[in-house]
């Protein structure tokens, strides 16, 4: 039963991620995934594409920390540009002082020749008045370094600005490349080992099934750290056939806003029914086994809680929440899982007290859990390749396996492969 596992894991990192794309060598690179079907590659392709996921990864890592050197060099006041420029500035100081002295020698030779008495002697006239030219070349000349050297300071800050300006993109840049190759990595590392699980499991297939379909309701966009949300999963056996034991597969991924940092560990996902109406806590296999049987044409509900720690971080995350049933002669899967997206708020005060509701029976068979609350989840087509996702973005994107590459796009994701064998891990 760990396939869903692997498949949801590389949803959460492309979906939580803001933008991300992969690239390998242009014998793997598939421009147009959709536009054919493509063959299953290989574990040997796709061993050849997590390495080269790997390989970007590692790039990116080096170049990130050569930006931030670069960074804190053009930040640092020992910068060249930061030391010219502050040179450049202590010469427009000195410039402006000088020019204030030139300024108060005129004013003060004025002075001067308008003290001189009413009969000065020739001599007198004439010294005063030598002062005064004198005062007033020297203030010119005062006013034209002053000029200059303001012009200087200004095209050396500006330099020196332009250094860090420039420092801090090339920064940005490389910290995106690193979330990007990350998310990228991951996600071609969970599609290699998905395809090396479904290699060893014996037994036959599970197959897409149209008529077990899975619905969310009551889930909100937007959840806050410290509070807990309560929501409803119903699984309809629409088929023509009964089934002899369905189970709910359920996890949930976050991540910062930055989209980079995995903050799942402050989300929790709990489970309840009418059969056992303890909230107990989604295990680490992600299966609930509550369901039971399904005769065609009834459905099982069940009610789940997010609990979001209070120190979670804001951010965005994601549920994938889907259903499986297992016969004696045969599986099958939920063609379209539900998917939902939602937001983060980093708490604010204290965190409020978590609801505890006890469910209400349902006069369907299986559990009998009632879904309540407004909210609805959209489903992820899992036969078609396409994904769709409630919450604060319409962005999508795709997993797609062509050629040996893995490449990841925008902020969604595809399955192209989807198959387990029947009995293994449950």
């Amino acid at each position: 039963m760990k396939i869903r596992r692997v498949l949801a894991t590389a949803v959460a990192i492309a979906v939580t991620t803001p933008a991300v794309m992969l690239s390998v060598t242009p014998a793997f690179a598939d421009t147009e995934p959709a536009a054919q079907p493509q063959a299953k590659p290989t574990v040997k392709e796709l061993e050849k594409a997590a390495a080269e996921a790997q390989k970007a990864y590692d790039e990116a890592v080096a170049a990130e920390k050569v930006a931030r050197k670069v960074v804190d060099e053009a930040l640092s006041d020992s910068a060249p540009l930061a030391v010219a420029a502050k040179a450049a500035r202590k010469a427009a100081e000195d410039a402006a002082t000088a020019k204030t002295t030139a300024d108060q020698a005129v004013t003060d030779a004025k002075a001067a020749l308008d003290a001189l008495p009413a009969e000065p002697t020739p001599e007198e006239k004439a010294a005063a008045e030598k002062t005064l030219a004198e005062a007033e070349t020297a203030a010119t000349a005062a006013a034209t370094a002053k000029t200059t050297a303001d012009a200087e300071a200004r095209t050396a800050v500006d330099l020196a600005d332009d250094a860090r300006v420039a420092a801090v993109r090339v920064y940005g840049k490389a910290q995106a490349a690193v979330e990007e190759t990350l998310a990228a990595k991951t996600a071609a590392d969970a599609a290699l080992a998905r395809a090396k699980e479904e290699e060893n499991q014996g037994g036959g297939e599970c197959l897409d099934e149209p008529g077990l379909t899975t619905v969310v309701t009551g889930f909100p966009s937007k959840v806050t750290a410290g509070t807990a949300t309560t929501f409803s999963v119903r699984v309809t056996n629409g088929t023509d056939k009964d089934m002899e034991k369905v189970l709910t597969y359920a996890s949930v991924h976050a991540t910062d806003k930055s989209g980079a940092k995995d903050i799942a560990k402050y989300l929790k996902l709990k489970w309840s029914s009418v059969s056992s109406p303890k909230w107990k806590t989604v295990d680490g296999d992600l299966y609930i086994d509550t369901i039971g049987a399904l005769k065609r044409g009834e459905h099982g509900d069940i009610k789940l809680r997010l609990d979001v720690d209070a120190k979670a971080p804001a951010g965005q995350g994601l549920t994938f929440i889907a259903g499986d049933y297992f016969n004696k002669d045969g599986c099958g899967l939920t063609p379209d899982a539900a998917v939902n997206k939602f937001d983060i708020k980093a708490a604010a005060g204290k965190p409020t007290p978590k609801p505890d509701p006890k469910p209400t029976k349902s006069a369907a068979a299986g559990s009998g859990v009632t879904p309540q609350g407004s909210g609805s989840s959209v489903p992820v087509n899992t036969t078609n390749g396409s994904l769709a996702a409630t919450g604060s973005s319409d962005a999508t994107a795709q997993i797609a396996l062509a050629g040996g590459a893995a490449v990841v796009l925008g902020a969604g994701a595809m399955f192209l492969v989807r198959r387990r064998r029947t009995g293994a891990d449950v």
